[in-house]
């Protein structure tokens, strides 16, 4: 008798539903059909980073109009471009200079990406940035460099990640999504698009915020089982509120979020998905409409 494989004998089952990448932290994703799996999640995701001239990492936080800059992969490059900007043309193998940068409270080495890169972002963000950005330099994460996620989180165990913000993998899900849409089209709202989330796999065939309720979970793959776990809840800052397709920011996401999602697990943070770390899986192609399996969490 054939033995059940561990994603159909799983608690919850589901499938993938959508891939994101964001090769640039914090400008525009890219959504992607298949994927491969690394130690740091999904190939290319934050790879890149902005920084200012002290090498402090930059966000939509501080300029909403990193939104608006939308990369894409051609052959061995990473094309960038952004409204009124010539296109940036950037070699998947090409880095110029050493340095050290700064994301969050780690401090780690990277590669600067050169004067041309520097130039086309602070000609496109610096006009509208504070004194202090107006002189910004791409750089690229060095992979030697292991920067661990939070021990606290992973119950001790090792998980590495670049440029996020600190776990590798983010786990959203469409009935999440439907279920804010639907908070916010009775708040007299405009639906908003899970873009503003960020996420990195999209999960369906699961109720609204089930990726809270779940611990590990595998996918069924063509070359093999790939695992993963959900370990900390995403806690959202105003990100959420800018459009991606106009970098304006409204507070109506925040408002609607903060009637049901403040999660006692981070002190009545609000959140919205979650963070996980890839267990096994290394080279494994995640494909949307892939089967998942996942197991309940249990405290």
């Amino acid at each position: 008798m054939p033995t059940e494989s561990p994603v159909t004998a799983a608690d919850v089952q589901a499938r993938i539903a959508q891939l994101w990448i964001y090769p640039v932290k914090s400008c525009a994703g890219v959504p992607l059909e298949q994927a491969v799996l690394t130690p740091t999640g999904l190939e290319w995701d934050r790879a890149w980073m902005v920084v200012d001239a002290q090498g402090e990492f930059v966000t939509q936080r501080e300029l909403p109009r990193m939104a608006l800059i939308q990369p894409a992969f051609k052959l061995d490059q990473l094309v960038l471009r952004a409204p009124g900007m010539l296109a940036l043309h950037l070699s998947l193998d090409g880095v110029e200079s050493p340095r050290r940068v700064r994301v969050w409270d780690d401090e780690v080495d990277a590669w600067d990406m050169g004067d041309l890169a520097a130039q086309w972002f602070s000609d496109f963000l610096g006009p509208d940035a504070p004194e202090d950005l107006k002189k910004l330099r791409l750089v690229r994460f060095d992979p030697e460099v292991r920067r661990l996620c939070s021990l606290k989180w992973t119950a001790g165990r090792e998980s590495v990640t670049q440029f996020a913000d600190g776990f590798g993998v983010l786990v959203a899900s469409t009935a999440s999504m439907d279920e804010l849409n639907a908070r916010l089209v009775k708040a007299g709202e405009a639906p908003v698009d899970l873009r503003r989330f960020r996420p990195n796999i999209v999960l369906s065939e699961v109720e609204p915020h089930d990726e809270d309720r779940i611990a590990g979970w595998r996918v069924q793959t063509e070359g093999g089982v790939a695992a993963l776990e959900n370990v900390k809840p995403c806690a959202r800052c105003p990100i959420p509120n800018i459009d991606p397709a106009t970098a304006t920011s409204t507070p109506a996401v925040s408002d609607a979020l903060q009637t049901y999602r403040q999660d006692p697990r981070l002190n009545g943070a609000i959140t919205f998905g979650m963070n996980a770390i890839v267990l096994a899986g290394d080279g494994l192609v995640l494909k949307v409409g892939q089967a998942v399996g996942a197991d309940w969490a249990f405290d």
